[in-house]
């Protein structure tokens, strides 16, 4: 039995108390006797969402001595308020308890930098593992085996049912729904999410005409009543009469038609896009990651990769799918396409020569165009030189990951909070749902100006025109609602934020970066191919850092942090690779392991002259306090 270190949980905590128990308050000792993977988790993050995907099987495998324990620590203001938990809980078919946690006070106590975070406590209330970041349930996995037989040899080991109570389920003709689109016929289509189908409505807006899938989680190709989606968002017209629809967690493009040929895949396996895969070819042959919009602009038709943080493009006449856009490092950088960095893009529009991007993590109103395109009004951060690569990336709203709010006025210092959806409005100006504002915001490019259309909208997701009418899927009210489009514009109070983590105080000078990664048991590093690890270290401002910044092999780097700036954020993106470590295996299984942190820090005298970051394994600092 492999030995491990043992370091006590601490007690989990939030004052937002529990869902999912039927009304229990849990603590650690109600959990004794269980494998626990806690999971501090966020609803904004795609890899928080990808990582609640991959906890579902092994929850399933291993029911009767596995808790899985969410945590939900936010990011955005809106994803405190205890309403928005509850929602988010039931979007994403969350089937185990979920600790509410608004004040970050486990999170604090766990020692926890990223988004998502999963912990393993054994059976006796030791935390025995931690991972950053997606790609690890085959590693905890292969921990929980080990825990199950150590613990039944002992006889600490509890099976029998764990503490989900399923909520009562409520009747809507949609629950939590995602886009919408004006078909040609005047009807409505909407993605029901979280009930993995398409809606067609009258152009009330409430009436059902049809349902597009049987409502049941699948990837399954066929007649409109057996098709299956897994959590669908973007939907799109193609040129031949089909409409293209982003289904989000299979990690696909679908085509339906309307005419009755049924529902049909366009691009993706299946399967989840990571490091090192291709990045284009035969559209059926390359992996995808989270597609959630899509939009028909240039004769392709773009995708809003938001697993990634780029735009993929699918052109149909070749049967091809290609990165656009982005390198899928996360943050705010404009220029040229191939070197602009986005964070989760959840919304499209096309208007004339340029693609508007709803940006959500950065709370940014972006768009793309040819080379040679005008400026914009917002501080991108590009030099906008177009660099051959055919399309420049800009930026009309947002400065970064970490400011967010609702300020009208100048572009330059207007403030969203995650927008998932954007439409062009025929006045060439552009409408935002402004998701965790509760808002719709108008941007208008001639005179650089952010308003607000209308407030007291619940989460809206996505809107489309209608006459002169515009129709917003308000996603947590489950309907649409139609508004007319307002002369003047609503006027609000300015409310400016930054995200409520705590910066990490550093020391001046040098600082010593540690990346933790300890191969899972049976594994070691694959370095068949070259180096197994990956380091990526940058910053905003880029003055932050006088030396370090770049890219390496090694998981570990001295950083000298510039005189003069005292705050900042680091952004730091690992990768490490292993594979089975037997011999006898002809075919190893091998596994890629990343996760990117932004951390935001703050230099003084007496902060920290090392920064550890946990990839997997245990830091020699500790993750929690012995107890």
């Amino acid at each position: 039995m492999t030995k491990r270190a043992r370091v006590r949980a601490p007690e989990l905590v939030g004052k937002g108390g529990w869902l999912n128990t039927g009304g229990k308050e849990l603590t650690l000792a109600d959990l004794r006797g269980k494998c626990v993977i806690v999971d501090f988790w966020t609803f904004c993050c795609i890899n928080c969402l990808h990582v609640i995907d991959e906890l579902r099987e092994l929850e399933e495998r291993h029911r009767d001595t596995v808790v899985v324990v969410g945590v939900h620590s936010p990011k955005f203001v809106h994803e405190a308020e205890h309403r928005a938990v509850v929602d988010a809980v039931e979007r994403y078919e969350v089937h185990h308890p979920v600790l509410d946690d608004p004040e970050l006070a486990t999170w604090k106590q766990y020692a926890v930098r990223a988004w998502p975070t999963l912990v393993v406590i054994d059976p006796e209330g030791y935390v025995v593992a931690q991972h950053a970041g997606e790609g690890h349930v085959h590693a905890i996995e292969k921990l929980v085996a080990e825990l199950e037989a150590e613990h039944e040899a002992k006889g600490t080991l509890r099976r029998g049912d764990g503490p989900y109570v399923p909520p009562e389920p409520e009747p809507t003709d949609l629950r939590f729904p995602g886009k919408a689109l004006v078909l040609p016929s005047g009807n409505l289509l909407v993605t029901d999410t979280t009930r993995h189908r398409l809606v067609e409505l009258e152009p009330d807006g409430e009436t059902v005409v049809r349902r597009i899938g049987d409502g049941t989680r699948g990837l399954a190709d066929g007649p409109e009543e057996k098709a299956r989606f897994n959590e669908p968002q973007g939907l799109a017209l193609l040129p031949d009469g089909r409409v293209a629809v982003a289904d989000t967690v299979n990690h696909a493009l679908r085509a339906w038609d309307p005419d009755g040929g049924g529902v049909t895949t366009l691009a993706g396996t299946g399967r989840q896009w990571w490091q090192g895969s291709p990045v284009s070819g035969p559209a059926r042959e390359v992996d995808l990651s989270s597609p959630w919009d899509v939009a028909w602009w240039e004769g392709r038709l773009w995708i809003a990769m938001a697993g990634v943080h780029q735009l993929w493009a699918y052109d149909p006449a070749a049967g091809t799918v290609s990165v656009a856009a982005g390198t899928t490092n996360e943050g705010l950088v404009d220029g040229p396409a191939d070197q602009a960095w986005f964070a989760q893009p959840s919304g499209l529009a096309a208007a004339g020569d340029r693609l508007w991007v709803a940006d959500s993590e950065t709370s940014a109103l972006r768009w793309i165009e040819r080379d040679g395109g005008g400026e914009g009004s917002g501080d991108g951060g590009g030099d906008g030189d177009g660099g051959g690569t055919g399309f420049t990336v800009r930026t009309a709203v947002g400065t970064g990951l970490f400011d967010f709010g609702h300020r009208d006025g100048a572009a330059g210092q207007a403030l969203l909070q995650h927008p998932l959806g954007v439409t062009a409005l025929p006045d060439g100006s552009v409408a935002v749902c402004d998701t965790y504002n509760h808002a719709l915001r108008r941007y208008d490019p001639a005179v650089g100006e952010v308003t607000t259309l209308a407030t007291d909208l619940r989460e809206p997701s996505d809107a489309v025109l209608v006459e002169d009418d515009i129709v917003v899927v308000e996603s947590a009210r489950h309907r649409l609602t139609r508004l007319r489009l307002p002369e003047e514009a609503v006027r609000v109070e300015s409310v400016a934020h930054r995200t409520r983590r705590e910066a990490t105080e550093v020391a001046p000078g040098t600082l010593r970066l540690d990346v933790v990664f300890q191969a899972p048991p049976g594994q070691k590093l694959d370095t068949r191919y070259g180096p197994a690890t990956r380091l990526l270290v940058d910053s905003t401002p880029p003055e932050l850092l006088a030396d370090g910044a770049g890219r390496g092999t090694d998981l570990s780097r001295e950083l000298v942090l510039a005189d003069g700036v005292t705050e900042g954020v680091l952004h730091v993106s690992a990768m490490a690779a292993s594979c089975d470590d037997d011999p006898a295996t002809e075919y190893p299984a091998c596994h890629v392991h990343q996760q990117d942190w932004g951390v935001p820090v703050r230099v003084t005298a007496d902060g920290a002259s090392r920064l550890p970051l946990v990839l997997a394994g245990l830091d020699g600092g500790g993750a929690a306090r012995e107890g």
